[in-house]
């Protein structure tokens, strides 16, 4: 266990989006006595499978959120009022995000990098930068006390490739690993969907990025542009 608890707090566009792309930290987290929470701004009821009912589907992926954040001894939460494809670049969604981020208190934030075929991943991203900045600041009078999550970092998404590097390497052992695949194999998705493959995806992506970092598995991130800059007396 840590010497001093962390919590993170994952946010995506959709239910799923957080569990795959931070999903193996979150679980090596987990696993060293952190808190974890997740936070999806829509359901992401829109990849229904072929046959069943969106209200069913959408349901469902609310239960799956809670599953995977319960596997993980966490907490999940759900803007189950927000339709899949249909999030607004709101001020309103800002503090809402806010709101959560003050809840939860995280040391650490994970979100969507700020390129992405999805628009709702693109307007994750620039909705959580700003719900930070709200959250921090005692003057934005919300219901809860002003939060500052010190850190706040990009997953890396195969939805949001455009002009990602990673920056940030983090590893994780077998153990977490086996965790994150059994938690986000919950998720009707992750894999039963015939559009892609998912679980397979990130599995191996997973394994090729620890090859990169010499070590078994990790998950890379990007970072604000303004936090790159490495601080140094000597060469």
């Amino acid at each position: 266990m840590s010497e001093q608890q962390m919590t993170i707090l994952a946010i995506g566009g959709h239910v799923g989006d957080a569990e795959l792309t931070a999903g193996g930290v979150l679980a090596s987290h987990s696993l060293k006595g952190d808190r974890i929470a997740t936070l999806a701004l829509t359901a992401g009821e829109r990849g229904v499978p072929a046959g069943q009912d969106m209200k069913e589907y959408h349901a469902q992926k609310v239960r799956e959120a809670h599953t995977f954040a319960e596997m993980l001894g966490g907490e999940a939460y759900v803007f189950d009022d927000i339709p899949d494809g249909e999030l607004e670049d709101s001020t309103e969604m800002r503090f809402r995000v806010a709101d959560v981020i003050r809840k939860v208190k995280p040391n650490v934030i994970i979100t969507h990098w700020k390129n992405s075929m999805h628009k709702d991943h693109m307007t994750t991203h620039r909705i959580v930068n700003d719900a930070r900045f709200f959250a921090a600041l005692a003057s934005f009078e919300r219901e809860l006390p002003a939060h500052f999550a010190q850190r706040l970092y990009y997953a890396e998404n195969w939805e949001d490739a455009v002009d990602y590097r990673p920056y940030v390497y983090v590893d994780f052992d077998q153990e977490a690993f086996d965790l994150w695949v059994k938690a986000a194999s919950t998720h009707w998705f992750i894999t039963g969907s015939k559009s892609f493959p998912y679980l397979e995806y990130y599995k191996h992506l997973m394994r090729v990025r620890g090859i990169e970092a010499r070590k078994q598995y990790a998950q890379t991130f990007m970072i604000p542009e303004e936090n790159m800059r490495v601080l140094k007396t000597e060469l």
